[in-house]
């Protein structure tokens, strides 16, 4: 450090990084750099993601997306369009979400599967989304909309490998899972946003304005947001936006209701 800081020399250090995420050993090395990168991916993916989680010249909310190629990691200029460009079909149990990178938007698609039980106790399954808030908004749809799950296994993915954190996806997953329940495909054609409370209101999420340009540049045409969210959008998108205020109304709006 004192080389690279008199002679005014980048340098590039990799360290170990544990089964949890995290740089193993002491936190030395995260405190002497001025920048610490993550190389996330998972191993049956081509898709990498690159992702600062300290950055003394600016901030960490910007990912850069790659894809592993013959002639190396090559830049996704696009993400939203390759992590949904398999849609061909429109089966039941799937959906389409924007979540934010930082301050990049990105579509991603959310595949729901529900079958009886077998063992007497449901399983629940979460690939890609917190387990605990799958459990959770899955309650919500049995007290909130009368959906009665407890007699099912819930699987849950999302497609790509990528992990969705943000809330901004409840309604997302709520609706994909009655969606697979009752056999029903939601339009292909449709986006789903909002967050989704206890008492089964759907809530204002951020940055709306660009989860909905994401939507509209790919060729939507309809876009389920939060009502309150509505009234700060213009009226000059080409998709149709409908505001929802509970989970009854996006399922009658959707027609699982």
């Amino acid at each position: 450090m004192r080389v690279c800081k008199s002679k005014g020399i980048t340098t590039i250090i990799i360290g170990h990084v544990t089964k949890e995420g995290n740089i193993a050993g002491p936190r030395v090395l995260e405190h002497m750099v001025d920048t610490v990168l993550y190389l996330e991916g998972e191993r049956y993916f081509s898709y990498r993601i690159l992702r600062g989680v300290k950055n003394r010249f600016g901030s960490t909310n910007e990912i850069g997306m790659f894809e592993m190629q013959d002639k190396g990691m090559c830049e996704i200029t696009n993400p939203s369009d390759i992590l949904i460009s398999e849609r061909e079909d429109n089966p039941s149990g799937s959906c389409i979400v924007a979540t934010m990178e930082g301050t990049r938007p990105l579509l991603v698609e959310l595949q729901a599967l529900t079958s009886q039980t077998i063992f007497g106790y449901p399983r629940r399954t979460a690939n890609g989304i917190d387990y605990n808030r799958l459990t959770l908004l899955i309650a919500v749809l049995e007290k909130r909309a009368g959906m009665m799950l407890s007699s099912q296994d819930v699987y849950l993915n999302v497609v790509g490998g990528l992990k969705v954190n943000e809330p901004a996806a409840d309604l997302g997953i709520m609706m994909v899972t009655a969606s697979s329940f009752k056999n029903i495909p939601i339009p292909k054609d449709m986006i789903i946003l909002g967050e989704v409370g206890l008492t089964g209101e759907v809530r204002r999420i951020n940055m709306i304005e660009k989860r909905v340009k994401e939507a509209e540049k790919l060729g939507f045409k309809t876009c389920l947001i939060p009502e309150s969210n509505k009234k700060d959008l213009k009226d000059n998108y080409k998709l149709d936006i409908i505001g929802i205020k509970d989970v009854n109304e996006a399922m009658k709006k959707i027609g699982l209701k």
